[in-house]
């Protein structure tokens, strides 16, 4: 079913409030999608997806756009170009397509990733101050085979548009879940060695703990990382089995840490394979 909009509507304040209110998003459940590969990925991974936003008029959407709108089954609604212009990320022009997609809030005390057989391997980041950076390492968690990512603090937006953006649509291939802080990943911890999953707590700590390739990764591991700091916090410190560090002439961002360490380890459990 497709609806043609001629006027800024209700409606369309409402998405608009999607793409910069957090607040809206965590009120309504819903959040915008942008971009062919996001948008593509969330269809690949079954996403509910409400309402597809696309153009009216002169140039025509994109072949992919096309297709999707034919083929999805997803409802649509068409906007003319001024009202659609509304919607476009800040600095990116007016877009072809945006999807209206549900939110998953899935709970930690509900996540039982990996077996003893197929240990896992999950990533904590701890209040990521910058919804880009987020969503680009979601995007190196999927890379390298992680079973979930743990927000933990009043971080950024996992659903922000920025971080759907950046995480190349890896946000619909794992569950992405929020905790308070460190005592909730020790339970979760805790929860896995209950399950029979040997697991360890491994804290990037770039002042602290052995050099990241010094460490045996064979067994499940948790890995925590800071947003863009040298040094975890010290309840962090605390909290984790074993502090690593990733030797470097500078410092890396919490992405960039975060692929160098979960290629380090999937390198090393290839190894063992």
């Amino acid at each position: 079913m497709t609806r043609r909009v001629n006027t800024r509507n209700a409606e369309v304040q409402t998405w608009q409030a999607y793409l910069k209110n957090r607040a809206t998003r965590t009120r309504d459940g819903r959040f915008l999608v942008y971009g062919e590969r996001p948008i593509l990925r969330a269809l690949e991974c079954r996403w509910p997806l409400e309402t597809f936003v696309y153009r009216l008029g002169a140039p025509e959407p994109s072949a992919w756009a096309r297709r999707v709108l034919d083929s999805s089954g997803v409802p649509s609604v068409g906007l003319v170009p001024e009202v659609m212009a509304e919607l476009a990320e800040p600095t990116e022009s007016v877009p072809d397509l945006v999807a209206v997609a549900v939110t998953r809030r899935p709970e930690l005390e509900d996540f039982q990733p990996g077996s003893a057989d197929e240990p896992p391997t999950v990533v904590v980041i701890d209040r990521p101050a910058s919804p880009a950076r987020l969503g680009a390492l979601i995007r190196s968690s999927v890379a390298f085979g992680a079973e979930g990512v743990i927000v933990t603090g009043s971080g950024a937006d996992h659903y922000d548009p920025q971080s759907v953006r950046a995480s190349d649509g890896a946000l619909f291939a794992v569950p992405v879940l929020r905790a308070s802080g460190p005592a909730q990943v020790v339970a979760f911890r805790d929860r896995q060695q209950q399950r029979g999953i040997d697991t360890r707590i491994v804290g990037s700590d770039d002042h602290g703990g052995i050099a990241l390739d010094d460490l045996e990764f064979g067994g499940a591991t948790v890995l925590v990382l800071g947003d863009d700091t040298e040094t975890l916090a010290p309840a962090w410190q605390q909290a984790c089995d074993e502090l690593v560090c990733i030797p470097t002439d500078g410092t890396l961002g919490s992405p960039a840490a975060a692929a160098v360490a979960l290629y380090e380890i999937s390198r090393q459990r290839r190894a063992l394979r």
